[in-house]
């Protein structure tokens, strides 16, 4: 069987186990789990088959006419280079993990037939957008996954925070879908194909006419999907969708795609250095804005939301500085430690009895109840803080070594300022990093508030899928060095500089927060966590819910305010609640554009209520009172109508009369 005909079974094999378990999912339930697991693990042994037949070497391509158009081509096209068979294979392992995972985690979900369908053809859209070799059949596969995220945020579609979550993820990702559809089609209209090979062709002759103008209608669409700024406010709040969700969005799917498609087409973007400084200024902004948002979050999934949002800016960083390769990297090392702590995660929460949100400084006792996934989140943890040798520190430290060179002049790609941009919020938001992660394990495995009942050991579905990812992240970034083939041919490694710096600043991050946390811990030994309402001080926690509308806290039923030991308090101080409501940027945004939206829909309302409908009514009343002055005159008697007739003659002959005499 050839490559390509394996490429095509990649995303064919869950397409089909999805259509399967949405048409048996009622009539024959025994099959919905084989159908969840079994072809989403095919198509990942196909796609690691495929990677080591690519083997990082000449990209691999196909196409057949799809439609004639009549001007720019459409084909189905495939384009297997070292990212697409590296970022396939990352894919295919995350959402066997997450199917496998979900078989325990939702057992006694009424919806899990249809969950289990809509995770597979989340994962065969997100292979299509890999392997796609044409810009139309990938926005295909584009706008299948924003539809399936929709669906599958909204899956507790009971709770009011489900479904605006859902709604709002949606419509988020579609604003900045609407710019990307028209640079797609400037792009091809300037290149005259939608195809890859002829667009990256089309740029390297100079053929694009308008490089800025194309590039920054695309990094709208790349903005939402791949939640950067200033259109990241979604992610946090899809939190409210079921935990194994979270992690196939988060580790493989949906936001991997918009870093993955500038990868794709980065010398379209590179042909224009204005774009490459918009690029990398939205990267620092992301980095290091949601790191603080990060620190100040009571909610586990929502700090992890956060995380994400910064770690897509670290590869957003490498693209605005030229280095794809940096980019991808840190994209496979993170979609391994990300979705084994959003794993680890739904453990703490299963441990807890509820599928809901979970709440930092309530937890306690946890690490000795469920030792799988205190050892798996605290692996996963040293892969996000970048301590060596876990896979973090190889994939950031590419990174900021690709910022270096560019800082220093050193690349002919991306302007100097882009590098320093890069590098310097880099640093900062290793630091800061350290910090939440440091926070979240301390008030996870070492807080103080009220046990959760043992709900009893975890289901080995759960705890075998946490040791599987463990271990690329821990040893994937020890590859560095055997896989540079498959990304350009360019080294991977740190260097002295950047590792010092980058691995300094997480030490700083980590032991200034662990004092901080005894600190605290100290002070608030004093006050019982019963006392915590009535602290002077005491603030509430701030959901989604109410940086928004303004309602209760969603914790607000437990106490006013968080544990005092918490450190992200002391670190932020006058921060803590703006970084809390994720800088109001929801708040602005209802400003500016719901309110005016509104008021205009209150306008039209108007409009159509008081004049339009008036003069509807008119017509209605007009016609109402001529039908009543006719109906009055029929009386059935006929005396009366021929003595109407005779006075109506009478009349006319008087008026005959009258106009013959000249009157």
């Amino acid at each position: 069987m050839t490559t390509t005909t394996l490429a095509v079974l990649v995303p064919l094999l869950p397409f089909l186990g999805a259509a399967a378990g949405l048409l048996l999912g009622r009539s024959a339930p025994g099959f919905v789990r084989p159908l969840a697991v079994l072809p989403t693990l095919a198509a990942t042994v196909l796609a690691a088959l495929v990677a080591v037949r690519q083997g990082g070497g000449r990209p691999i391509s196909a196409s057949t006419q799809l439609t004639p158009t009549g001007s720019v081509p459409i084909d189905l096209a495939l384009y297997l280079d070292g990212f697409a068979v590296l970022v396939a294979v990352l894919v295919g392992v995350v959402a066997s993990c997450v199917q496998i995972y979900s078989t325990a985690y939702l057992r006694d979900d009424p919806r899990y037939p249809s969950y289990a369908a809509l995770v597979s053809l989340f994962t065969s859209a997100m292979l299509l957008v890999v392997y796609s070799g044409d810009l139309m059949v990938l926005l295909v596969g584009w706008e299948i996954m924003g539809i399936c995220s929709y669906f599958l945020v909204g899956h507790y579609w009971e709770t009011p925070e489900a479904r605006a979550a859902s709604l709002k993820a949606f419509l988020v990702t579609k604003l900045g879908d609407v710019p990307f559809l028209f640079g797609l089609f400037a792009l091809a209209v300037d290149a005259g194909t939608f195809g890859i090979t002829g667009i990256l062709g089309a740029v390297a002759a100079g053929a694009l006419d308008h490089p800025t103008l194309v590039a920054l209608l695309l990094l709208a669409g790349v903005a939402g999907k791949s939640a950067q700024f200033p259109l990241h406010t979604w992610l946090p709040d899809a939190m409210a969708g079921p935990t194994p969700v979270s992690a196939l969005i988060h580790a493989a799917t949906m936001v991997a795609a918009g870093v993955y498609f500038v990868a794709r087409l980065l010398p379209v973007f590179s042909a224009s250095a204005a774009a490459l400084i918009v690029l990398a200024v939205m990267a620092a902004i992301t980095m290091v804005g949601s790191a603080l948002a990060a620190l100040a979050q009571d909610d586990i999934k929502r700090v992890l939301a956060y995380s994400t949002i910064g770690q897509l800016g670290y590869m957003s960083g490498a693209l605005a500085v030229g280095d794809r390769g940096a980019a991808l990297f840190h994209l496979l090392s993170h979609g391994a430690f990300k979705a084994l702590l959003f794993l680890a995660a739904g453990v703490i929460i299963h441990a807890a009895g509820t599928n809901s949100l979970a709440a930092m400084s309530r937890m306690s006792g946890l690490a000795k109840r469920i030792p799988d996934a205190y050892w798996t989140m605290t692996i996963a943890l040293l892969a996000l803080v970048a301590i060596p040798p876990f896979a973090g520190f190889f994939s950031k430290e590419a990174v900021l070594v690709a910022a270096e060179h560019t800082a220093l002049g050193e690349s002919a790609v991306a302007p100097a300022a882009a590098g320093w941009a890069v590098l310097v919020s880099g640093l900062l938001t290793a630091l800061l990093t350290a910090a939440y992660a440091t926070r979240l394990w301390l008030l996870t495995f070492r807080g103080r508030g009220a046990e959760a009942p043992d709900h009893g050991r975890q289901p080995l579905a759960m705890t075998a899928v946490l040791w599987v990812l463990a271990v690329p992240s821990l040893a994937f970034g020890l590859t560095a060095g055997f896989i540079d083939d498959w990304f350009d041919g360019r080294p991977l490694h740190p260097t002295l500089t950047t590792a010092v710096l980058g691995t300094g600043v997480a030490l700083v991050g980590v032991l200034v927060t662990y004092a901080t946390w005894r600190h605290t811990t100290a002070l608030a030994a004093r006050v019982p966590m019963g006392a915590v309402a009535a602290h002077p001080e005491a603030e509430p926690a701030v959901s989604e819910a109410e940086a928004i509308t303004g309602h209760e806290p969603a914790y607000g039923d437990i106490a006013a305010a968080p544990d005092p030991a918490d450190p992200g308090r002391l670190l932020l101080g006058p921060l803590h609640r703006p970084a809390a409501a994720g800088f109001h940027l929801d708040a602005v945004y209802h400003a500016l554009f719901v309110r005016p939206v509104t008021a205009g829909a209150e306008l039209v309302r108007f409009l159509d209520r008081e004049v339009v409908d008036t003069y509807v009514r008119g017509a209605g009343t007009g016609t109402n009172w001529l039908g009543w002055l006719v109906r009055r005159a029929q009386t059935g008697n006929v005396q009366t109508y021929l003595s109407a007739l005779l006075a109506g003659s009478v009349v006319l002959a008087i008026a005959v009369v009258l106009v013959a005499a000249g009157v």
